[in-house]
């Protein structure tokens, strides 16, 4: 019989949702519920066996969107029951320090994962009450937190530390965490046996770049090094964030511009980045202003790829060397003109791209460099679903989270 597991993402106004297969690592069913407690309608996107379905109606809370979502499993399949579900996994962005592994969904944990929205006021809260309304809907099935945060807590302690007084930074958890980390670790993981090389002692890097953006660098499967920090503000350019700014800034715009708290972290969280340099964070958009010989979308595209080259460059000192580059997410992905800029750039060091490869549209994984280029260069499709779906499948395997959680 069929081992699956559901895997869901709760945010402030929306739920991604996803039924994984387990043996195949494919998505059988997957949907999308948008603009949860709005006072326009929201909107219910299914998918199953080629078929689409989609529904508008007022949806006042994530209760009533997820058994909606349950509802749409009865009526157009999977049977959930039949298709041999063994756990709900839930995608949470930050774990801190305390949440170093997946864990089963208690009371406790899931209070745990509700003060932690400190760390992420956007994430974690909406991630507890998906968790908990999922549980009083499918009370024996058990439910599995996954943080994306976990990955990253293996960094050395010279990555991770922030030169703040100590004191402070004890007492507030200032640390780096990162984000993106279950993608970061699925692609990581994946490449030594893509590749046919050995895992123990290759040096990669993998750039995350979609509308939010990270880069790492793993040696022999470790993170050494991420660019998200205590939140996924630091780093890359995105598609509406900073990434990296003079921290100074803050104190600047609070003097002379008389912006408050809530205000900065808008402009710096979704009103910068791509959106804030062109008008728009979709990277398609900014290519088209590019063709069209719009100075200020080129100059943000310089930008976006100089932060990307600047990253691999620190990055390939610390590895003391660099054997494989890896793109993935959205932009990674599917932006051939990103690929090869930030590529070009890395030429002086043996890094040479097949532009034919390059170009090609393809979901597969692939190699997109020549075989004598200095380092490897792999388009990769990240799949953090069937990652979230595999570490549930841990937890229920053994019987019990490392915190003493039992099914």
């Amino acid at each position: 019989m069929a081992k699956t597991v559901l895997v869901i993402n709760s945010g402030s106004s929306s739920i991604k949702y996803q039924l994984v297969d387990l043996e195949s690592g494919e998505g059988i069913a997957s949907g999308l519920v948008e603009k949860i407690g709005e006072p326009i309608d929201g909107h219910y996107k299914y998918e199953y066996n080629g078929e689409k379905h989609e529904l508008e109606e007022p949806i006042a809370n994530h209760e009533q969107g997820l058994k909606r979502v349950l509802g749409f499993f009865e009526e157009y399949g999977p049977n959930l029951n039949e298709s041999g579900i063994i756990a709900v996994g839930h995608r949470v962005v930050q774990g801190g320090n305390t949440f170093p592994d997946p864990a089963l969904v208690t009371d406790e944990t899931t209070q745990k994962v509700e003060d932690l929205a400190v760390l992420a006021p956007l994430h974690n809260g909406p991630e507890a009450k998906g968790a908990r309304v999922m549980r009083e809907l499918m009370p024996d099935i058990p439910q599995v937190f996954v943080f994306d945060s976990s990955f990253f807590q293996q960094l050395p302690k010279a990555s991770s530390t922030y030169a703040l007084n100590k004191e402070v930074a004890d007492k507030y958890k200032i640390r780096r965490y990162g984000a993106h980390g279950t993608s970061h670790w699925f692609v990581s993981s994946q490449i030594p046996g893509f590749l046919g090389k050995p895992a123990e002692g290759l040096k990669q890097i993998v750039l995350h770049i979609g509308n939010g953006a990270s880069a790492s660098a793993e040696l022999s499967g470790r993170p050494m090094e991420t660019s998200m920090g205590l939140t996924p503000l630091e780093g890359l350019v995105m598609g509406s964030r900073t990434g990296d700014i003079d921290p100074a800034a803050v104190f600047h715009l609070i003097r002379n511009a008389h912006m408050d708290v809530d205000e900065l972290d808008d402009l710096f969280n979704k009103k910068s980045g791509m959106m804030g340099m062109t008008g728009f964070g979709d990277m398609r958009e900014v290519h088209r202003l590019v063709a069209e010989g719009d100075e200020n979308a080129k100059l943000a595209l310089d930008i976006y790829v100089h932060r990307i080259v600047s990253y691999i460059g620190a990055y390939t000192a610390q590895l003391g060397g660099l054997d494989v580059l890896t793109f993935t997410a959205g932009v990674g992905e599917n932006d051939e003109i990103v690929r090869r800029m930030v590529c070009e750039k890395l030429a002086p060091f043996g890094v040479k791209l097949d532009m034919e490869k390059n170009d090609a549209r393809s979901k597969e994984p692939r190699v997109i460099s020549t075989p004598d280029s200095s380092v490897t260069v792999v388009v990769y499709p990240t799949n953090e679903e069937l990652a979230i779906a595999r570490r549930a499948n841990e937890i229920v395997e053994a019987g019990e989270d490392k915190y003493g959680n039992k099914i």
